[in-house]
């Protein structure tokens, strides 16, 4: 006989006493707290409160627990990749809040913009200044206030403008006369877009994290030879070593700088796509690998904390390498101002180009600039 239909001393079965124990506790806890259970026995007032209070108790306990184990994996995670990247400070510091461009607002949310400043040497100052006082490569990086799209517009580093205080200059000028500060005044003057971030990257260190990927493709618009290596009109499948002659390469192009920033610009979009289309993502250890090589190439001002960071690329998880375009802000072609090579901007067709990032309206009105748009990589 199971223990079902066992029977106990008063005739009835065990199952059958459970439920008149449950039913008996029901019936107290529905009384009044001055009366009598019905069974007779006066009743505890204090009883139902106890049983909530561990209720509560056991909530609260697993509740902490959670949060220790939820907080416990944010703080890894911003330790691990967001203190791997290093912090410029006081970079905005000295910048007067009423001489700066308004900051960007839209019914969608509010759009986030990072001054890019790219060098191709590790080599760099506590204030992200690469050796030599000079930039490599001039980015402006928009973020879409509804986080769905993003838009990279390159600045040739030979652009002459005007740099507050020091007159008509190259723009990578900037960074010998007053470092990121100086170059963020000289953008924001140029395009009255308000730079809220800065970052500085390496693409050095980024070229460590080609080979873990299997190589990027580039588009090479005209057979040429650096180094070691010949880069033939078409795609080319590239490695790190591969990459490095390809993006340190500064004679024979025949678009001289520009050609430079189309190489730089192909190479992020290809490596972020690479990233993104690999089966990357699925294995842990290489995904591990390839985010503290690529975060150890960054370096950012210090008003962005790990958990920003954290939350900033969070926001951003709907962004895709497809919905990311890539510019050269329009030009007029080159020229000599004394002994220097200089980039003159097409000013009029620029603040165009501008004024639909300061009303974060590019990404709809892109066909506009096709011109100086990246052509995408076949695949």
């Amino acid at each position: 006989m199971d223990d079902d239909t066992r029977r106990i001393g008063d005739g009835r079965t065990d199952a059958e006493l459970g439920r008149a124990r449950a039913e008996r506790l029901l019936l107290r806890d529905q009384v009044d707290e001055e009366g009598p259970d019905r069974d007779g026995t006066p009743s505890d007032p204090e009883r139902p409160r106890r049983r909530l209070r561990r209720l509560l108790i056991s909530l609260g306990v697993l509740g902490l627990v959670l949060a220790l184990l939820i907080g416990g994996g944010f703080w890894y995670l911003t330790s691990r990749y967001g203190g791997n990247i290093d912090r410029v400070g006081d970079v905005f510091a000295d910048l007067e809040e009423g001489t700066r461009p308004a900051p960007a607002r839209t019914a969608a949310g509010t759009p986030v913009t990072f001054l890019l400043m790219g060098s191709d040497t590790r080599a760099t100052s506590d204030e992200g200044i690469a050796e030599g006082g000079r930039s490599d490569a001039i980015m402006i990086a928009r973020f879409t206030g509804d986080r769905t799209h993003a838009q990279v517009i390159s600045i040739p580093r030979d652009s002459w403008v005007e740099i507050p205080g020091h007159g008509m200059n190259k723009i990578n000028a900037a960074y010998a006369f007053g470092g990121p500060t100086l170059l963020i005044q000289t953008v924001e003057q140029l395009t009255g877009v308000r730079i809220d971030h800065y970052a500085a990257i390496d693409f050095e260190g980024l070229i460590q994290v080609t080979d873990d990927l299997g190589g990027v493709d580039v588009v090479v618009a005209e057979t040429t030879t650096n180094g070691p290596y010949t880069f033939t009109a078409g795609v080319n499948h590239l490695d790190g070593d591969q990459a490095r002659w390809y993006l340190g390469q500064r004679y024979g192009l025949t678009g001289g700088d520009f050609d430079r920033v189309r190489r730089q610009q192909q190479y992020l979009k290809s490596m972020f796509g690479q990233l993104f289309n690999s089966n990357t993502f699925g294995d842990p250890a290489k995904l591990d690998s390839a985010l503290l090589t690529v975060t150890d190439a960054v370096a950012v001002d210090d008003g962005l904390g790990n958990a920003d960071l954290l939350n900033l690329a969070y926001s951003l998880r709907g962004i895709t390498p497809e919905t990311v375009d890539f510019f050269t802000v329009p030009v007029l072609g080159t020229g000599q101002e004394g002994a220097a090579s200089v980039v003159y901007l097409d000013h009029t067709s620029a603040d165009r180009l501008w004024g639909y990032l300061r009303t974060d309206s590019l990404a709809p009105n892109a066909d506009e600039f096709a011109e100086q748009a990246l052509p995408d990589v076949p695949r």
